[in-house]
């Protein structure tokens, strides 16, 4: 929740998307750390809790848009029966696509172990808005890939 006299006071059709004490709920989730600074860690919508940890999509893929293979991916989740929800990275390969083995080693270097996208899906292009960001929401998962 934010709360101050920068903030907007309504939205293009004229709501007020303030509660009646004036905070406006953001939909990110955060925490304040030592030095008193907010740390905003994402959207709330966005964050995945797998076996009862919570992954951050963002670094995960900010670490994967480095490895080969890989043109642009988005972290996402899938229902799962066990977990709760399942990792996965949907991914725009280049001409040779990455492997599951090689994303999860990627990341399991770098990121705890349950940050590692447990699925694999290949496509041929994600939504983005026309500034460039990522539309998560709109990814479409299809079966993994066979690697």
């Amino acid at each position: 929740l934010l709360r101050g006299a920068m903030l907007l006071r309504a939205y293009r059709d004229g709501t007020d998307p303030r509660d009646a004490d004036g905070w406006l709920p953001t939909g990110d989730l955060g925490r304040l750390e030592p030095n008193g600074h907010l740390a905003v860690d994402g959207r709330r919508g966005d964050l995945i809790i797998t076996g009862g940890e919570k992954v951050w999509p963002e670094p995960v893929e900010t670490l994967l848009r480095t490895c080969d293979g890989v043109s642009d991916v988005a972290i996402v989740s899938r229902p799962d029966p066990e977990w709760g929800q399942s990792v996965v990275a949907v991914v725009v390969p280049t001409a040779e696509p990455p492997r599951l083995s090689e994303l999860r080693a990627a990341v399991k270097a770098v990121l705890p172990a349950y940050a590692a996208p447990r699925e694999l899906v290949l496509v041929a292009s994600l939504p983005r808005t026309a500034l460039g960001k990522l539309k998560r929401g709109e990814v479409v998962l299809g079966a993994p890939a066979e690697n």
